[in-house]
Parts: C-alpha cells; sequence; structure tokens
C-alpha cells in the first residue's frame, strides 16, 4: 500500500505540473493580456510614479512573461513551489492571505450541503431499489433526474423569487442583516447561518440526483447476487437482508465516490456563491478572473487541480480499505 500511495503521488505531481503549464499557456497567449489592462490602471491611478510602459515591464519580468512560454512557466513554478503567489491585483493584498480569509465560508457552505446529500441520497436511493418499479421507486427517479437536469442559476432563481420576494423568508443575497453588528455573538451566528440556508438548499437539490442514481443501481446489482438470495432462502428478515447484507456491500462503491468528493468541499461553488452573494473562494475567483488578476486566478486553478488530484488518490484508497477483495500489488 504505502509503495501503491508513494508511486500514485509521483504520477499526481507530473499530472499537476502538466496542467499548470497548460493554464499557464492558455494566460500567456491571450490576446490581450491581463498585464497590460493592469499596467493601464497601475499608470492611471491616483499618485501613479510610473507610466505604462514601465509597468507593464514589471508585470512582465514578475510573471515571466517577458521570457517565453518555458522559461516564463519556470519562473511562476519557483515562485508557487515556495508558497509565494504574488499579490493579487484585485483585492490589493497577497493571494494567500484573501484565499484564508474565503476557503472557511465556502467549507462551511459545501459541508452542510454534503451532510444533507448524504443524508437525503443514499437512504432514498436504497429504498427506490428495494421497491423497484414501484411509485416510490418512479417518485425516486424523477426527483434524482430532476436535481441532475436541473441548472443551478435556474433553482438558485426560483428559490429567490419564492422565499425572498414572495414571502420575504431570506434576504436576496449576501451574508449578513443590515442590523448585523447590533447583535449578540449568537445573533450574529444565526444570522449568517440564515443567509446560507438558500444556497445550502440550490447545492444539495442539484448534487442528490447523482448520487441517489448510484446508490439505486448499486443497490439493484448487489440485491441479485447470488448471496443475497442464499441470505433470503435461509428465511432471514428482509430487513435484515437489506439493512444489513445487501447495505454493507453497496457502501463499498459509495465510499469510493464520497472519498473523491470530499476535497470539493474546498474548491467553492463558484456558480451559487456568486448568485447568492456569499464570499467565499468561488464568489472571490469569479470577481478575480472577470477583473483579470491573474495570481488569484492562477492560485486558484492550482489549488483546484491539487484538490482533484488528492480527492481521486483518497477514492483509491478507500476502495482497498473498505473492499478486502481488492489486492494492490
Amino acid at each position: 500500500m504505502t509503495k501503491y500511495i508513494i508511486k500514485r503521488l509521483l504520477i499526481s505531481v507530473v499530472i499537476l505540473f502538466c496542467v499548470m503549464l497548460i493554464v499557464y499557456a492558455l494566460m500567456y497567449s491571450m490576446p490581450t493580456k491581463f498585464t497590460e489592462q493592469m499596467a493601464r490602471e497601475l499608470s492611471k491611478g491616483q499618485g501613479a510614479t510610473k507610466n505604462y510602459e514601465d509597468w507593464l515591464a514589471q508585470l512582465n519580468a514578475q510573471y515571466g512573461m517577458d521570457k517565453g512560454l518555458i522559461p516564463g512557466y519556470f519562473t511562476w513554478l519557483k515562485s508557487a513551489v515556495k508558497g509565494d503567489f504574488g499579490d493579487s491585483w484585485k483585492y490589493n493584498m497577497p493571494v494567500t492571505q484573501k484565499f484564508h480569509e474565503t476557503v472557511w465560508y465556502s467549507f462551511a457552505l459545501g459541508l452542510v450541503s454534503f451532510i444533507f446529500e448524504v443524508i437525503i441520497a443514499i437512504p432514498l436511493g436504497v429504498l427506490a431499489a428495494k421497491k423497484q418499479y414501484s411509485i416510490t421507486d418512479y417518485t425516486v427517479t424523477v426527483v434524482a433526474l430532476v436535481g441532475i437536469s436541473m441548472p443551478t442559476f435556474f433553482l438558485a432563481t426560483v428559490l429567490k423569487l419564492v422565499f425572498s420576494v414572495k414571502l420575504g423568508w431570506f434576504d436576496l443575497s449576501g451574508m449578513i442583516s443590515r442590523n448585523y453588528y447590533n447583535l449578540s455573538p449568537a445573533g450574529q451566528f444565526f444570522d449568517v447561518a440564515k443567509h446560507f440556508v438558500l444556497p445550502c438548499i440550490t447545492l444539495t437539490v442539484i448534487s442528490i440526483g447523482s448520487l441517489m442514481r448510484y446508490t439505486r443501481t448499486n443497490t439493484l446489482e448487489v440485491l441479485n447476487a447470488d448471496y443475497i438470495r442464499t441470505a433470503r432462502a435461509k428465511g432471514l428478515p428482509e430487513k435484515k437482508v437489506i439493512n444489513y447484507h445487501a447495505f454493507r456491500n453497496t457502501l463499498v462503491p459509495l465510499v469510493t465516490i464520497l472519498g473523491g468528493s470530499l476535497p470539493g468541499l474546498f474548491s467553492g461553488a463558484l456558480i451559487t456563491e456568486t448568485l447568492f452573494a456569499i464570499e467565499g473562494i468561488g464568489y472571490a475567483d469569479y470577481h478575480a478572473m472577470v477583473a483579470g488578476d491573474i495570481p488569484f486566478t492562477m492560485f486558484y486553478l492550482a489549488f483546484v487541480a491539487i484538490l482533484t488530484l488528492l480527492g481521486n488518490l483518497i477514492a483509491d484508497i478507500l476502495y482497498a480499505v473498505v473492499d478486502p477483495r481488492v489486492r494492490i500489488s
């Protein structure tokens, strides 16, 4: 297992190197480089001490864009390995500082949605498989397909129309109310939590569909296995057959799916956070990309790439751990 993990880590490093090279190449090859836009803004700002050409030369040198594609990439990579991703042009602070300020909002939003997704999707998927071709099964299938097919922006708009505009239960967007600073610490906590309700519902609804269908399919496969028929032939209660024998084996592939999604809790939900103005890492990156903030965008894409590779590694390891039939040579 140790040898396998080391091998996968080395492969992940190579993949990460190639992915970031592609991202840097895209940034480098843009017809109108963001460095030109930033240099133009800095040269026209109040108290500007340099002209446009000087700012452009400084920014290009800082990110290696004056050295050619490959040398420039290694210039950026050298700083990135040291944890130096530069200062954000949009937020006027170190990129890592802005990351620390925003990532925990995304984590809280993603964690709550993930918990509700597991609590809702897995039991319903098992129930649908248990009552195959019944009204319950068809209802769960329809709900799953709706969740898979529904665009995030459409669901978010409907929720805001119903619960914010019509009923007035929640604010349209933002993280705090007008009287937030007049509340007690407990009141401030519940005020922020209230603003997270609609985003959590949005993320949960659009996520449960695929997990629900996956659970149903795997449960049906397990229920048709020989050992399940043997358990029933021995006279075991159906409840024990489903909940003990079938469900335990259904969890094997589910654990790998859920394990692979854990790193995604930190990557943020760019569309949902932007629609509800939740100031998480996804929201920050959206505004950074719109503003042409190369340092923050490069950091965010590197962060997402690392999380994706880490998620795949966790999924593979968990599969080997939970399934004794798997042997890694």
